[in-house]
């Protein structure tokens, strides 16, 4: 599969005039609507020296690599809308996932459109940011204002980059881990230090765990009672620019002890950075969705509930089903489909769903979904033998490459004589077989 290759027709820029940085982020979007609006936001930032820093750790995190895959510049997705601004973005293993809420209270200027874009983050731009002084007043703009008198006086070089098809892959699968994690920790400031002072040193292997030991939080290589596992601890040095600043630190962790992610709290804005397992995985897994998207709706469903959002506004599948007459189990299939497409994200401290207004294309649902591909043709080739069906029990083969699988699903809890379930025991989503015999249970089989 293929990246979304971009052209930047112009760079973002950091300016000063009259001793104010103007600062343009440069945008590109799948959506041609949105590449036509000239600018999302146009203000000053309430805290620059603060917001700098945010970025400038973003930038470290797209620009970072832990796994097999090597490090390269990426352009982080930038939401604009219901007042606040956020900022998100994968490491090049999409291991590491990051996300800057820019809350009112951060920002003081004009919304004039809601939406989500790519934004250039280029070398010159993030030096200039580095530079900001605590003193100094900064004007965002995100996007192209042809009021700006900056931007004809800027040079122009045009950029391609691209939009990896894991980070619309990651965005889908990542807020789903999100949405099952519960906070275990809340640090100060001086906690947080005394912590990340205990961080190893260098490139160290195995698992490690925050704990608290006569009332100090550390690291530690031993399993305790309440303790939060960290995989590839060595990424958490991403974090270190803006421990000075920071005014404390929320630990979460998922239900299952695999994921986990800190937010650090700035008052006015939070920087979320979640991690995956371990090194060698991403958040770029179709594992954690597929679940959910077992049932086969009608196009014109995704479409309508599609409609009614806005950039980053509250998504709450309750209140939408109460206020639509929708069922509880069919909007969660339709979560899920709008989820698959990367069009939602997860606030943790709030525990709401968030909407980004990326390229709605369906089709992007079996293309990011290969496992649910693969198991709807087990399907149509008539790959499935149902020995077994009730309420309590269900017992089938499925045809595989030469060779019979059996899927038992019993209580509720699936399993399979395949490799993948033997590997993983469904750590990594269930397997196409599984899947298969789920999807025909319920009678999808379009």
């Amino acid at each position: 599969m293929n990246d979304l290759a971009f052209d930047f027709k112009t760079n973002s820029t950091l300016n000063k005039q009259k001793g104010v940085h103007n600062l343009v982020l440069a945008h590109q979007s799948e959506l041609q609507e949105v590449n036509n609006i000239p600018c999302f936001f146009w203000g000053n930032l309430v805290q620059p020296y603060l917001t700098a820093k945010c970025w400038s750790t973003i930038a470290k995190v797209v620009r970072s690599s832990f796994g097999p895959i090597p490090a390269s510049l990426r352009d982080p997705i930038v939401t604009a809308g219901e007042k606040q601004i956020r900022f998100e973005g994968f490491s090049s293993c999409n291991g590491v996932y990051v996300r800057l809420d820019m809350k009112p209270e951060a920002i003081d200027g004009e919304f004039i459109a809601s939406g989500t874009t790519n934004v250039d983050f280029n070398e010159p731009m993030l030096n200039a940011l580095n530079a900001i002084q605590k003193s100094e007043k900064v004007t965002l703009a995100v996007g192209q204002n042809d009021m700006q008198v900056i931007t004809s006086k800027a040079k122009v070089t045009e950029r391609k980059v691209t939009l990896p098809i894991r980070w619309i892959k990651g965005l889908t699968s990542v807020q789903l881990y999100l949405a099952d994690m519960e906070q275990k920790y809340e640090l100060n400031k001086l906690q947080t230090i005394q912590l990340f002072n205990s961080l190893p040193k260098g490139n160290v292997k195995g698992d490690f765990y925050i704990s608290k030991r006569a009332g100090k939080m550390m690291f530690s290589t031993l399993l305790s009672a309440d303790c939060v596992r960290i995989g590839g601890v060595q990424r958490l040095r991403l974090l270190e620019g803006v421990l000075p600043l920071l005014d404390k630190v929320f630990i979460y962790e998922s239900s299952d002890k695999e994921t986990c992610a800190l937010v650090c709290e700035f008052g006015s804005m939070q920087l979320l950075m979640a991690f995956s397992p371990d090194n060698y995985r991403g958040f770029s897994g179709e594992g954690k969705a597929l679940e959910q998207m077992t049932e086969n709706l009608p196009l014109e469903w995704v479409y309508g509930l599609n409609s009614l959002l806005k950039a980053n506004e509250t998504f709450n599948p309750t209140l939408l089903s109460i206020e639509n007459d929708i069922d509880f189990g069919t909007m969660d299939n339709l979560s899920a489909s709008l989820s698959s497409m990367g069009l939602l994200g997860f606030d943790v401290l709030d525990n709401s769903h968030f909407y980004r207004r990326l390229p709605f294309k369906t089709e992007r649902i079996l293309s990011l979904n290969p496992r649910l591909k693969n198991a709807k043709k087990l399907i149509e080739n008539n790959d499935i033998q149902f020995i077994t069906k009730n309420s309590f029990l269900i017992e089938a083969f499925v045809k595989g490459t030469g060779v019979q699988h059996k899927v038992v699903i019993q209580n509720g809890e699936a399993r399979c004589t395949c490799d993948w379930f033997s590997s993983y025991q469904g750590k990594r989503g269930i397997c196409k077989h599984i899947l298969a015999v789920n999807l025909m249970d319920k009678g999808t089989i379009n």
